[in-house]
């Protein structure tokens, strides 16, 4: 869409660059989240004291999957199995690792129901606090939108129509963000 100023295009740009954000950082959240399946985000990211400089855990082996609720971690250099099994008991996600000097091993339970109704609490807060984050960035783009508007840099009517035209996203987002916690509260309860 043409927009009538370099501001106004800025404000719809600023809009777009923190819904998507904040959606990228659900969706990243929700992948994280463990419903009794393995998944590697859940340890890939955790840092290792690896002679001095704290490492990722995928940057110093493999992070495989061979069964539904197991990750195997195999790495590179063997002596970095116990600071890898430390670091991954500090992480606190819930399932203590296997070491058998070879490969560590992280076996997951399966869920019981109470621990899924929490999941599922989580799921929706985290889209609660999602579309939180989704109304501010509409709040602080229809506050620059005012701006223009007491500046008379641009027409009222211009204005209504962008006005118009941000809340319709914020709606389509918000429909996306329901969307999203609906599917991962099936997977959340799923069996």
């Amino acid at each position: 869409m043409n927009y009538a100023t370099p501001q106004i295009e800025e404000i719809f740009m600023d809009f777009e660059f923190d819904c998507e954000k904040a959606i990228d950082y659900m969706k990243g959240e929700y992948a994280v989240m463990k419903a009794g399946r393995a998944n590697p985000k859940l340890v890939e990211n955790i840092k290792v004291d690896y002679y001095g400089a704290m490492t990722p855990i995928k940057q110093m082996g493999n992070i495989s999957i061979p069964e539904p609720r197991q990750i195997v971690i195999s790495v590179w250099d063997k002596s970095t199995l116990k600071s890898i099994e430390k670091a991954i008991l500090a992480a606190n996600i819930g399932v203590t690792p296997q070491n058998d000097g070879v490969v560590i091993r992280l076996v997951f339970p399966v869920l019981t129901e109470e621990r899924r109704r929490d999941l599922v609490k989580q799921v929706k807060k985290l889209a609660e606090d999602t579309k939180v984050v989704l109304r501010n960035a509409r709040r602080d783009a229809m506050d620059g939108l005012k701006k223009e508007k007491n500046n008379k840099t641009v027409s009222e009517d211009l204005i209504a129509d962008y006005e118009k035209e941000i809340d319709k996203a914020l709606a389509k987002l918000i429909e996306s963000v329901d969307k999203l916690a609906k599917e991962k509260e099936a997977e959340v309860m799923s069996v």
